[in-house]
Formats: structure tokens, sequence, C-alpha cells
């Protein structure tokens, strides 16, 4: 798989060129699967906001859905242990990338797991998996304690398909618990390789190649 990990989404030109890369075509020639899993195990989160994300209602961003993609499609983990394997796995093998939506990382990498989509990944070489935020975390090998909000009892592990783990949001205006002190604090407790970004950043990771895409501000760790 190819993934484009973003904090924000597709903020910016230079990340919008990235994707266009991965894809390998047009984005107009491109069809999509948009995952909102993760937006349930996130306290902030709400039915309101899962429609707001998919209809592209948000005042301050383009919406991962309103890229003008050929097609897109919504697929609900949650929903996927009742369905025949069959049928889901076609709509995912049709897709050219996933788009998967912030929300709670632990969460997220449960239904993952649960669904079966984990275990397809590595069967789907050319397709783009786009994160923002948790969906960007859930791939990294751990999120750090802070940004536990689901089980809060339990681990903070995630999927590990990528050697690095990701602070999201860096500096974000009116979030006191995301400044770069905050990053450093958190990159103190993560083994390995560590990245905060902003939301005009992305980690591009092809074949184990990592490349960091950004017109904001970001710093590496480890």
């Amino acid at each position: 798989m190819k993934l484009l990990l973003t904090s924000g989404g597709i903020t910016n030109p230079s990340i919008e060129a990235a994707l266009v890369d991965l894809l390998g075509k047009p984005i107009a020639e491109s069809r999509a699967l948009f995952v909102p899993t993760a937006q349930w195990g996130q306290p902030q989160c709400s039915p309101e906001s899962v429609w707001m994300s998919i209809a592209g209602k948000w005042d301050d961003a383009v919406g991962l859905c309103d890229l003008g993609w050929k097609s897109v499609g919504v697929l609900e983990l949650t929903a996927l242990p009742g369905i025949p394997v069959e049928r889901w796995t076609s709509w995912v093998r049709d897709a050219d990338v996933l788009l998967v939506d912030g929300g709670e990382a632990v969460y997220l990498t449960h239904w993952l797991r649960e669904s079966g989509l984990a275990d397809l990944i590595p069967s789907l070489p050319d397709t783009v998996w786009v994160g923002v935020s948790a969906g960007s975390m859930a791939l990294t090998p751990r999120i750090g304690r802070q940004f536990v909000d689901w089980e809060p009892d339990g681990g903070d592990g995630t999927l590990g398909l990528v050697g690095f783990s990701i602070f999201p949001h860096l500096d974000y205006p009116g979030w006191p618990a995301n400044t770069r002190e905050s990053a450093h604090r958190w990159a103190a407790g993560i083994p390995g390789r560590a990245y905060a970004i902003d939301d005009q950043t992305a980690i591009s990771v092809v074949a184990g190649e990592v490349r960091v895409i950004s017109e904001g501000q970001w710093e590496q760790f480890g």
C-alpha cells in the first residue's frame, strides 16, 4: 500500500501533488472510499461531525470527500463483520484510495483488526491510504498515552505498519496540548523515530521510503 499520512488532510498544493503522484492518475479519474470509523471512538466527535466530514461541511478546510473524485463511497468498518467478506473486499479492491478520517486511533486500530481490513492491506500494493490524524496514527507502532481516549486504561499500541510515530496538529491554534513543548515531552516517551507535524505537512511512505511533504512546520525525533 502507498501511504500519505497527514495531520489535517489535503490542505495545500504540495500535499495534493503528492497524492496525485501516488495515485498515478488525476483525482477525477480515481475511485475513493471514505472511512469515518475513528470518529465513533473520539468523545468530541458525533453523528453530526461524521456527516460534516462526508458532506464537506467543515468551514476551515476542503474535506477529503470534496476533492473531485470520480466516485466516493463510505466504508464503515464496524459494519463489515456482519457482511460476507467477498462482498466488502471487492469494494476495497476496486478503490484507488482509502480516505481514513481522524478521531481515536486505538479505536480505529481495533476495528481495522476486527473488520479484517488490516489483514487485507498487504494484498493492496497499488492502493493509496490517505490518513488524517488518527487515520495516520493507527498505522504507527504507538501513539503515546496522551492521545488515548478510548479504553484509557489500555495500551497505546497501534498497527505498526510504519516504523515511526506521529504527533499531529502541531501548534494548532487554541490547542494547548499540541504545542511544540508538548511534542517534545511526547517524543521523550516514544521509542524510536517520531515526527511532529502540523496541518500543512504530510508523510509519504512508498516501499519503505519515507518522505516529508510540507508547507508548514514539522520536527523529527529519534
